[in-house]
């Protein structure tokens, strides 16, 4: 998470008035050290304290049409398991998707989703046929 760009500010400006070393500020604060070196660098460099955007990080595999496929797979056949989606997908889109990413999709759109088809519906395992009274308890 990112400090808020007031804290950013008050440091940088505690820093102009010589109210200490890097250290004694970021102990004040309640930062590291390296964060207020980097954020007086920048400040030096750029003239701004105010965090960067965020960087972004990979991208989904699955877009829009991808994801509007795997809504209408899920309607036409609620318990498909995550193979079946993702053999799905491949054979419509030529991309291929592992089962973490599909469950990540999965759980994006707030779809259900089934791991094998031993598990029923209700994702339960099956209770035993055994009464308690023929375990011997």
């Amino acid at each position: 998470m990112a400090y808020s760009t007031d804290l950013r500010e008050k440091i940088a400006r505690a820093y102009d008035d010589g109210l200490g070393s890097q250290r004694a500020i970021a102990e004040l604060f309640g930062v590291s050290r390296s964060f207020v070196e980097k954020l007086l660098h920048r400040r030096r460099t750029t003239g701004e304290v105010a965090a960067l955007p965020h960087g972004g990080g990979r991208q989904s595999l699955c877009r829009e049409k991808e994801q509007q496929l795997v809504r209408r797979l899920i309607e036409k056949q609620p318990d498909a398991t995550l193979d079946e989606l993702c053999a799905a997908i491949f054979a419509k889109r030529q991309l291929q998707v592992s089962r973490p990413t599909m469950s990540r999709l999965l759980r994006r759109l707030e779809l259900p989703r089934k791991k094998s088809r031993s598990t029923p519906r209700n994702g339960r395992a099956k209770e035993s046929s055994k009464s308690e009274l023929d375990t011997g308890g």
